[in-house]
């Protein structure tokens, strides 16, 4: 390794002795390696879907419903439905969605954002439809998220 930095500097030298410039070496060779950019990398976290949701200062986190698509592994999709009023029957919305939908679920307790729906497959469109047609909530009240 040596060797290939003296040849180098001796080529530089001699091509500087042939076109009449004066040769100062400007950087000096050593046994550790020198780097040329230092790079800042960042080592990326989790992504919690629900981060938006849980800002309480947020104007109107409160009435809108977030249905979210979340990757799980491979091709497999998770869908969530999350901000629905609390006097509804989670329990048979789930059930309907079920049927309608063919795919299955189930109703998950989080502390801070209350209960959540989960669904089996990428049913964004579909539960928003389903959801405007029940009545249960207006169009410009849901919020899709996702890819």
């Amino acid at each position: 390794m040596g060797s290939a930095y003296a040849v180098l500097h001796l080529l530089a030298a001699s091509i500087a002795l042939a076109n009449n410039f004066a040769f100062v070496p400007s950087f000096q060779f050593s046994k550790q390696a020198k780097y040329m950019v230092e790079l800042d990398v960042q080592i990326p976290s989790a992504f919690d879907p629900f981060a938006e949701a849980k800002d309480s200062d947020a104007p109107g986190a409160k009435e809108y419903v977030h249905i979210r698509v979340q990757q799980r592994n491979g091709k497999k999709c998770l869908t969530t439905v999350q901000g629905l009023k609390q006097e509804y029957s989670y329990e048979r919305i789930l059930k309907d969605l079920k049927r309608v939908f063919c795919c299955n679920g189930n109703v998950v307790q989080d502390k801070e954002l209350g209960k959540i729906i989960q669904l089996q497959g990428d049913q964004r469109k579909n539960v928003s439809q389903f959801l405007v047609q029940a009545g249960l909530v207006k169009k410009d009240h849901i919020k899709i998220h996702g890819f």
